[in-house]
């Protein structure tokens, strides 16, 4: 790992920036990357540690848009169900999961690109599942933020808002896991040496991320979430049928 600490790093930072401007943070970009560099579980750790601070850099950066009343009713059930996730990392194999999820996520977005959001009710039942599903897969896989996206994105909701209230609502469902990994040795003290690193990452990162999105149309921007998505969904299927 101690060649490659710089290649690590700057996928981090790209990593992070890419999760700004789609609005559902980098753990869908970073869990993959990091993966290429470490054990599994301890990409669960150190990813959950790195999105506390990530969180914090957008929830003040684009504080003034939190929709408070989206985010406890998508937040809570996340977080009491990212708990449960994580507790069970020990016992349902992953790869077999994240495969499932991805092929599901992917065509989904193809759905919702093609207009589908049309039929997703704006209703209280979809926050409370799309909540629910995207912390139980965080806690398991260590990313839930595209199902949390794609919830979000039948709102329609404005740029700002949705990154801001996607981000709070983040922050429950990370520190409630980097609790539990960081309990069952994912996160150890051989991997403090990163915190330095990865706070200046999530700064910078969620920086450059919304002065690009300054410049991107709001009509845009529900067709990047979406796209970003759809891309991240192929690649981390075609890495396992390769496999």
């Amino acid at each position: 790992m101690q060649e490659n600490y710089y290649l690590f790093f700057i996928l981090a930072l790209l990593a992070e920036i890419l999760g700004t401007v789609s609005g559902f943070g980098s753990s869908i970009l970073f869990v993959p990357l990091a993966s290429i560099f470490l054990d599994f579980k301890v990409v669960l750790g150190i990813t959950a540690v790195f999105h506390v601070f990530s969180n914090l850099s957008k929830i003040y950066l684009f504080q003034k848009g939190i929709d408070k009343k989206i985010a406890l009713k998508l937040g809570i059930p996340a977080v009491v169900s990212v708990i449960i996730g994580a507790l069970l990392t020990h016992y349902i194999p992953q790869k077999q999961t994240e495969m499932g999820m991805n092929a599901a996520i992917f065509c989904l977005a193809i759905y919702l690109l093609l207009g589908g959001h049309h039929n997703i009710k704006q209703s209280d039942s979809n926050l409370y599942l799309g909540g629910g599903i995207s912390g139980f897969l965080a806690g398991l896989i260590g990313t839930g933020g595209a199902i949390r996206g794609l919830t979000l994105s039948a709102f329609h909701l404005p740029k700002d808002v949705f990154i801001a209230t996607s981000a709070l609502i983040d922050m429950g469902v990370d520190s409630s896991r980097a609790v539990i990994y960081v309990a069952n040795g994912y996160f150890t003290r051989e991997h403090l040496m990163y915190i330095p690193f990865l706070i200046g990452i999530s700064i910078v990162g969620s920086y450059l991320g919304k002065q690009i999105l300054k410049k991107i149309p709001e009509a845009v921007f529900h067709y990047i979430v979406l796209g970003i998505i759809l891309l991240m969904s192929a690649i981390q299927m075609g890495k396992y049928i390769i496999q």
